[in-house]
């Protein structure tokens, strides 16, 4: 009889240890969590929209259906941003971060404020490329770049910062193309669109796929664009073929090449790679996702993920340029 109970409360025991391994292995790690998307500016502007739509969508795609929100933290430039998920954020698989692609520019260059190596993030990639275009108000006189290059009275362009990559094209334009641009800085894109609006500034340079729902309502108009192409803007004049010299050029293909990682994700370094490999796999099949394309669509934004890889080749590029070129480039880019 012993035996038999003995027995009996074995397989009670083996049954329930059984059950126990199934809920603590058997349910998703991000089951029941919450993941918040770190983003470098305020509401409104492109990297916060892309970032409530890369929300919307993303959960469906990570086991366990987490809830993802939403959670802005403007200021310099988005480098507060960037220093809270490199430095404080616990890397827990719970926390991403969105920030200016352009900060690779502040690591080069070594700038004051500057607590993170973008090369040791745990690396999601991009949400999209993007091409960088110049726009100005549709109500001004100008029809071609052309008619812009001959202006005499200042014109005067909205930025969020000497890391505003968008905002470099107009300086460089400046700079190496004799154009008579001024510049006023503002905390985020969609204050610089309101100031457009109220005829503060004149226009600014910006992502393309930001700047279509403007052009649209006829606000503005699209003059030059970088050396990143999209559909749609392909017959623009490029700024590099506007410089007078070959140190031009080379500065402002540099200053494209972030547009290739138009909307940088990464996780905190030390983010298990378990995890991090759960995030890219889901940014890639939100990117795919007909719904998600859609609802871009809406807010004239568009989705294309750029691996982690191909993200850190651009960085390397960068981050590894010669002394001589790094000093040139220092001369025009402040921070």
């Amino acid at each position: 009889m012993k035996a038999r109970w003995g027995g009996f409360f074995f397989a009670l025991l083996l049954v329930f240890s059984l059950f126990m391994t199934v809920n603590a292995f058997g349910a998703p790690y991000y089951q029941g969590k919450v993941i918040t998307i770190i983003v470098g500016y305020g509401p409104g502007g492109g990297y916060d929209r892309i970032a409530r739509l890369v929300a919307k969508h993303l959960p469906k795609y990570i086991p366990g259906k987490p809830t993802v929100l939403v959670q802005n933290m403007p200021g310099a430039d988005s480098m507060i941003a960037a220093n809270y998920v490199y430095r404080i954020a616990k890397p827990d698989g719970l926390t991403i971060g969105t920030f200016n692609r352009g900060l690779v520019f502040a690591q080069l260059l070594k700038a004051e404020g500057v607590k993170f190596d973008l090369t040791k993030f745990a690396w999601i990639g991009s949400a999209a490329v993007e091409s960088t275009v110049l726009v100005l108000r549709a109500d001004l006189p100008y029809k071609t770049i052309h008619d812009v290059a001959k202006a005499k009275e200042p014109i005067v362009l909205g930025s969020t910062g000497p890391a505003d990559s968008s905002g470099q094209l107009a300086l460089f334009l400046k700079e190496f193309g004799g154009f008579n641009f001024k510049n006023v800085v503002y905390p985020s894109g969609n204050d610089i669109m309101l100031a457009i609006e109220r005829k503060e500034v004149d226009g600014r340079g910006m992502t393309y796929s930001s700047s279509k729902i403007y052009i649209e309502r006829g606000l503005v108009r699209p003059f030059v664009r970088g050396r990143v192409a999209e559909p749609g803007n392909e017959n623009l004049p490029v700024d590099e073929d506007l410089a007078k010299d070959n140190v031009g050029k080379t500065l402002m293909a540099m200053r494209s090449t972030p547009d290739k990682m138009g909307r940088p994700y990464v996780m905190p370094p030390g983010t298990p790679e378990d995890k991090v490999k759960i995030i890219r796999e889901a940014f890639a099949k939100v990117a795919k996702d007909r719904e998600a394309a859609q609802d871009a669509k809406k807010i004239q934004m568009s989705l294309e993920y750029v691996p982690a890889d191909e993200v850190m080749k651009n960085l390397r590029y960068l981050l590894n340029q010669p002394a001589n070129i790094v000093q040139e480039f220092s001369k025009y880019v402040k921070f």
